[in-house]
């Protein structure tokens, strides 16, 4: 486990080593499971959810990850709600914690980061970081190879756009992307491309 101190640290967005000898040898741990999860049989559902619970923090029914999954601590901090969808190659940086809601589809190459380093060279040479944790409301699509960066909300039913940088909080209800991501429009019912 991740001392206490040290964990109240990784989470509460001050600095601090994650080269610590007691983290990294619990991340070792962890990304042993991490390595286990990724070589099950696609088949075999059964033992993928069993993992799926031992792997994150909180995990609701009907979530499906495609593999391989990344997460530098194996999703120890990452909630995840039900009937949620991972495309391939996700890649969690999960330092800080990380909470997907309900019906949240992610694309192929997505990757969410809560871990940043300090602007200060001289912070940076000690290897010190802080984190900030990510929010996906429910219902939000995220598009293929999306970066949501520390500290992000995206709001409920939102829909990020393929290859955006998330730089800032998105309101819900609406379509952003681009370099950095921005919102461009509102997501209503005349909006919709296609009626059922």
């Amino acid at each position: 486990m991740i001392d206490s101190d040290l964990g109240m640290k990784m989470d509460s967005g001050v600095l601090y080593d994650p080269a610590d000898p007691s983290l990294l040898k619990y991340q070792k741990e962890r990304l042993h499971l991490l390595q286990l999860f990724n070589s099950l049989d696609a088949r075999d559902m059964q033992k993928r959810e069993e993992m799926q619970k031992e792997l994150f923090a909180s995990v609701g029914s009907s979530v499906y990850i495609e593999l391989p999954f990344y997460a530098n601590w194996a999703g120890l901090k990452v909630h995840i709600g039900s009937n949620v969808y991972i495309n391939f190659l996700c890649v969690m940086v999960d330092d800080a914690p990380i909470y997907i809601g309900d019906r949240v589809m992610i694309g192929p190459r997505v990757t969410l980061c809560t871990a940043t380093h300090p602007l200060e060279p001289e912070l940076r040479t000690r290897g010190l970081q802080y984190n900030r944790e990510i929010h996906i409301e429910d219902d939000v699509w995220v598009g293929a190879g999306a970066y949501i960066g520390p500290g992000i909300t995206i709001g409920c039913g939102s829909v990020i756009g393929a290859g955006s940088i998330v730089t800032h909080d998105i309101p819900e209800g609406v379509v952003a992307y681009g370099v950095p991501a921005r919102v461009m429009k509102k997501i209503s019912p005349e909006s919709c491309e296609e009626k059922l």
